[in-house]
């Protein structure tokens, strides 16, 4: 049996349950169900395998843990699906279908949907029917979304969307959006929106793939012309989509936890066992294969040593400091960009080939945009966090 990093006490239920999971995921990597982890976005490359793996976790009742049975779920605690976080997180496995459908979409739903709503998209969602994206982001409103400019115009029964959405991850295959639009030009720029479920198949939607410097196309544009949709696709009320907005947006930042620990000791071990002798320690030059690692290297490779064991404590707490869900996501975002960085310079020339190495380098900076900029993290832990004076708009 896995180790019980969860806090799980002598719970015997979720002991056994645990071992379930174990056993479960043992069996789906053997016979090549389980798709590999991909992180917080779905690489497009692993889509297919990704949607039978979401189809594959409902049919044996790993999906949904604590969603309620009456909408797909298997009315379960929370605790059950943190322990299944965290073992996905040592086997190295997806623990759903993509971030955006389970985590934002589904917890959005559940928070603040009606019984139809609920019916109608979860049970599809954990089955892997139903795949979304978000559309958050504009090209003039990235972080800042309170001055976001699609709108959303009330017609009848229906409203009328017009705007531009931008790095809308995996969007070229969704079903369904996650969509932020402005139903209330005249309100305060907070109050004036409004959160909405989008069929992503209505006529008027038009989805750019955006090429990336890996060669990958995760991002997306998509422009949104004249688009009609229901009222009913709207989620809470009209005009309170900025709370609507900030819980999910908590939900990504915060969606770290033991699991989140568990993939950061990886990644450290891997750094130290690559670049360290057995029993040695950074300060002087270490011989790694064919490439000479310098003091300028070990030291800052000490410094990130460092770095990722304060992380590691952070992580342990957010379940009891969800404040410093902004702080981990920052702490996270920097310390995999400056270890790729390292990586990349201790290899040289090497850095410029296409393999795997190359393309997490490459991949590493856009991870400072996803889920918020470090730049609006740093806002958020200064004015939110520390109470510090706004900074001036």
């Amino acid at each position: 049996m896995a180790g019980n990093d969860s806090q799980n006490g002598d719970n015997p239920d979720l002991d056994a349950f645990r071992h379930d999971v174990v056993e479960m995921l043992a069996r789906n990597v053997a016979d090549g169900t389980a798709c590999p982890a991909f992180g917080a976005i779905l690489i497009p490359d692993l889509h297919d395998r990704a949607r039978v793996w979401q189809q594959a976790m409902s049919d044996q009742g790993m999906a949904g843990l604590h969603w309620p049975g009456a909408f797909g779920g298997q009315g379960l605690t929370r605790a059950h699906s943190t322990i299944w976080f965290e073992e996905c997180a040592r086997a190295q496995v997806a623990p759903y279908l993509n971030l955006q459908g389970i985590i934002l979409a589904g917890e959005a739903i559940l928070r603040s949907g009606t019984d139809a709503q609920k019916a109608e998209h979860l049970p599809q969602t954990l089955t892997g029917e139903t795949l979304w994206c978000q559309l958050f982001s504009e090209p003039g409103s990235g972080s800042d979304l309170a001055s976001l400019s699609t709108t959303a115009t009330r017609d009848g029964d229906r409203f009328i969307v017009n705007g531009q959405k931008v790095w809308s991850s995996n969007a070229q295959f969704a079903e369904k959006a996650i969509l932020m639009a402005r139903t209330d030009p005249d309100a305060s720029p907070h109050r004036g929106i409004s959160f909405f479920l989008l069929d992503m198949t209505l006529p008027g939607i038009e989805v750019r793939p955006i090429k990336q410097m890996t060669g990958d196309s995760e991002f997306c544009e998509v422009f949104l012309t004249d688009v009609e949709i229901p009222v009913e696709a709207l989620l809470g009320d009209a005009g309170t989509g900025w709370n609507v907005a900030m819980n999910v947006l908590i939900d990504e930042r915060g969606s770290f936890g033991e699991a989140g620990v568990i993939s950061l000791e990886r990644e450290l071990d891997e750094l130290v066992r690559g670049r360290l002798p057995a029993g040695g320690a950074p300060g002087r030059g270490v011989e790694t294969g064919a490439v000479q690692t310098g003091s300028v290297e070990s030291a800052k490779l000490a410094e990130l040593l460092g770095r990722g064991n304060a992380l590691k404590a952070l992580l342990k707490r957010l379940g009891s400091t969800p404040t410093a869900a902004p702080a981990a996501k920052l702490m996270r975002t920097e310390l995999s960009l400056e270890i790729n960085a390292l990586e990349a310079s201790i290899r040289g020339a090497n850095a410029m080939l296409d393999d795997d190495e190359t393309r997490s380098f490459l991949y590493s900076p856009g991870m400072r945009v996803a889920g918020g900029t470090s730049e609006i993290q740093r806002n958020i832990i200064g004015e939110r966090v520390l109470g510090l004076p706004k900074e001036p708009r």
